[in-house]
């Protein structure tokens, strides 16, 4: 039998306790249990802190033969530090689409349906970037410089559009409609610019940090899942040819709002033939640059196989520069003086947006048509909505976009005539598109009403489970309810797929609904029902009207939540748990989403422990990760040498590696990925509560699960009061899991198991006391 010594035997080397907590964040004394840290490696924005008593371990390893040295790292700065944090609220369209390009379903082979499946969600990207810009264009230049400032009652009101305002200036030099249209221009070429000006700073301080470059081993094998690749969490390259791609494509799409409205007026008959050529030059221009815009975005997807350091610095500079050049060409093709020339109606915003959605609808089907060749090749049981999760998260994506650019439209619109008589007001489009919000939100009414009764029947059925876990105890009626209401609700979460799969095809059939109507009556929805029957013609008219009147509400919302999260660091703090989960996975489908905080936090884990392990012989580490903090140490165990992975054991609690992560992420946190994971270090113990909404089993096949999980701990661990706890016990859920004793009993056998050299045995199931 092999030699196991363990962490009190003479010859074993001093054992390190690697801390990583989880969403939200905490101090590094709440983590070390000390109010005395010290901060021995990192900076402001990450860290990796030890109790002041521990500073100098190294020079004391008799002091630490039966005990391990505890170290803290505190990453919560990297998504929820200052207070211009809280602007990423802006971003959250093109996070939520950054997301679907992680979640394609496993496969066996089918390399070009792999990239066929990234390809289609870059280009799903970029629409939302150009959605985003065509709303400011319709707000700036068609709501306020075209429809306002060329109406008498309009610019009467508001003073401060007196100056293009051709009645109010006395026919004024700006009062022209190609200069309105030129000087509002402006505002979303500057929006385009600070959306390169974000992407650009957190590429900087993200992309650009690079991971530990190591030499594969001889006996290596590529393992289950890809983020153990060299390149993956150094998307540097990549990022900087989106970003060029995207600001070109904002810049275009003022380009071509401006410059439309001043060709149509030159085609018209008897225009001027010299403006008609020019007009007819700048489309051809914008259509080839376009081209090229599109062609960046197609040609080129990750490299993860390796660490490309390589930056496209010609193109990365040069297509924004060239989409800059057209767009100060077209302002000054439409400021060109043309008389007779009269803003009346609108700009031609329906097409444009009727155009958006038309495309986002067909790469959304094409995409869920992709996303099913590739599930049938290698089937997962557990994946999220069968492998279809990516296109319906797409959907959504473009959903809130949609949202978010109506709302904008429909407030401004408001503000700026708010009787509704002195201007058209926005595309008609937007309009159904907001008429069509009260209807799904009828419906998944009806299914969080689903939801609660399945909640209330699972409860009833737990009742008598309780009783059975604390047999002998007292009866406390109120007691049991709670701690079965606790589970039940903890349930919820792996319902999740039910949610987005009816809200993503509600919304796609009521999108497609609303683009029908919207193009063939050219109405609103209450104008169009005006002919049909009085039930019919109501509805419309509430749908409308709730419809605008919601949408407006949820973007003063989401304005006051973004306010008061620049202002109060406990809002600032919720906003950084949403980023948590949304923003682990690097740019790879937008690159004006917020940045990957894992391109930091997985190389800053990697290179503490490879430097521990390597320093001395016979040193062992546990990283020991709560809630998402245990999907960072996965990662960065896998980014480790096969040696170090050996001498590394994994201790993780309230995990969603296999509950979120392995269902939505199936290709990178499936059931090989993990299993790989399993066999690739010493060894590896998962705790987890189903009181706990979050965390769960890992449920590797096999004899693997057991070694792996253990029992679901006890929550509350006392049903009345007892010796140990004389006041009630509280319910933790997802929180407080050191607090249990089994952490402590769990973390001294992986220490035990792992010794000096030779990786040890792997823990065999054992009955829980």
């Amino acid at each position: 039998m092999p030699d196991r010594r363990g962490a009190g035997h003479p010859d074993a080397g001093t054992a390190l306790e690697l801390l990583v907590h989880g969403v939200g964040g905490t101090t590094p004394q709440e983590m070390l249990d000390d109010p005395r840290t010290v901060r021995i490696t990192g900076d402001d924005t990450a860290a990796v802190f030890r109790r002041a008593d521990d500073v100098d371990a190294e020079s004391r390893p008799d002091d630490y033969r039966g005990k391990p040295v505890p170290e803290a790292y505190v990453w919560c700065n990297l998504t929820s530090g200052n207070s211009a944090r809280a602007l990423w609220l802006l971003l959250l369209p093109f996070m939520v689409v950054n997301l679907a390009h992680w979640m394609r379903p496993t496969t066996r082979g089918r390399a070009r349906t792999v990239r066929l499946y990234g390809l289609l969600v870059r280009l799903a990207g970029l629409t939302l970037t150009v959605l985003l810009v065509a709303a400011a264009c319709e707000v700036a230049l068609d709501l306020a410089a075209w429809q306002c400032a060329g109406t008498r009652a309009c610019a009467e009101q508001h003073s401060w559009l007196g100056f293009l305002s051709p009645a109010a200036s006395g026919d004024g030099w700006w009062s022209h409609p190609g200069r309105r249209l030129a000087l509002a221009a402006v505002v979303p070429a500057a929006l385009t610019g600070l959306l390169w000006y974000l992407s650009r700073r957190t590429w900087s301080a993200y992309e650009s940090q690079q991971p530990m470059t190591r030499e594969p081993e001889p006996d290596e094998e590529p393992g289950g899942t890809s983020l153990g690749r060299p390149g993956f969490w150094y998307g540097r390259r990549l990022v900087a040819r989106l970003r060029a791609a995207h600001t070109a494509a904002g810049l275009l799409t003022v380009a071509a709002a401006v410059g439309s409205a001043a060709a149509r007026f030159d085609r018209r008959p008897g225009g001027t033939a010299l403006l008609d050529a020019l007009g007819w030059l700048l489309d051809a221009a914008l259509v080839g640059c376009a081209t090229v815009v599109v062609w960046v975005v197609c040609r080129r997807g990750r490299s993860e196989n390796r660490l490309d350091q390589e930056l496209d610095e010609h193109l990365v500079r040069r297509l924004p520069l060239a989409a800059l050049v057209l767009l100060a060409l077209t302002l000054v093709y439409a400021g060109w003086d043309r008389p007779g020339w009269q803003s009346t109606g609108r700009l031609p915003g329906d097409p444009t947006f009727g155009a958006i959605a038309f495309l986002q609808g067909l790469l959304v089907i094409v995409l869920a048509v992709v996303a099913h060749v590739l599930h049938r090749t290698r089937p997962d049981p557990r994946a999220a909505m069968r492998g279809l999760g990516g296109p319906a998260v797409v959907m959504l994506a473009c959903a809130l976009g949609g949202v978010m650019s109506g709302g904008v439209a429909q407030r401004v619109a408001d503000w700026l005539d708010g009787a509704g008589t002195s201007i058209v007001g926005p595309p008609v489009l937007l309009t159904w598109q907001a008429s069509v919000i009260p209807p799904l939100l009828v419906l998944l009414l009806l299914l969080c009403g689903g939801l609660a009764r399945r909640a209330w029947r699972l409860r009833r059925a737990e009742l008598g489970t309780v009783e059975r876990d604390y047999a002998g105890e007292p009866r406390d009626t109120a007691r049991t309810g709670r701690i079965a209401s606790t589970r039940a609700m903890a349930t919820l979460t792996d319902r999740a797929p039910l949610v987005v799969a009816t809200t993503a095809a509600a919304t796609l059939l009521l999108g497609a609904g609303a683009l029908v109507g919207a193009l063939t009556t050219d109405e609103t929805p209450s104008g169009a029902a005006d002919v049909t029957y009085a039930f019919v013609h109501g509805a419309a008219q509430t749908a409308q009207a709730l419809g605008s009147w919601l949408i407006g509400v949820g973007f003063i919302l989401f304005v006051t939540w973004g306010r008061r999260a620049y202002k109060d660091a406990s809002a600032r703090r919720t906003i950084g748990i949403l980023w948590d989960v949304g923003t682990f996975w690097p740019r790879a489908a937008h690159p004006f989403a917020p940045p990957c905080y894992a391109e930091r936090a997985v190389p800053d884990l990697t290179w503490r422990m490879a430097t521990w392990t390597r320093a001395e012989e016979g040193r062992r580490l546990v990283i020991s990760g709560h809630s998402q903090g245990s999907v960072l140490a996965a990662a960065a165990v896998w980014q480790l040498t096969p040696t170090d992975r050996k001498r590394v054991a994994l201790l993780t609690y309230g995990s969603p590696l296999e509950r979120l992560y392995g269902r939505w992420f199936p290709a990178h946190f499936g059931p090989a990925a993990l299993t790989s994971l399993h066999a690739e270090v010493d060894c590896w113990r998962n705790l987890y509560r189903i009181t706990d909404p979050i965390g769960g089993p890992v449920r590797l096949p096999g004899d693997c699960g057991p070694a792996v999980d253990r029992e679901p701990l006890k929550d509350p661990l006392a049903y009345g009061r007892t010796v140990e706890h004389p006041l009630p016990a509280p319910i933790l859920g997802h929180g407080e899991y050191q607090a249990d004793p089994v952490f402590a009993k769990e973390r001294e056998r992986l220490l035990a198991r792992l010794r000096p050299g030779v990786p040890g045995q792997r823990p065999q199931a054992t009955p829980e006391s």
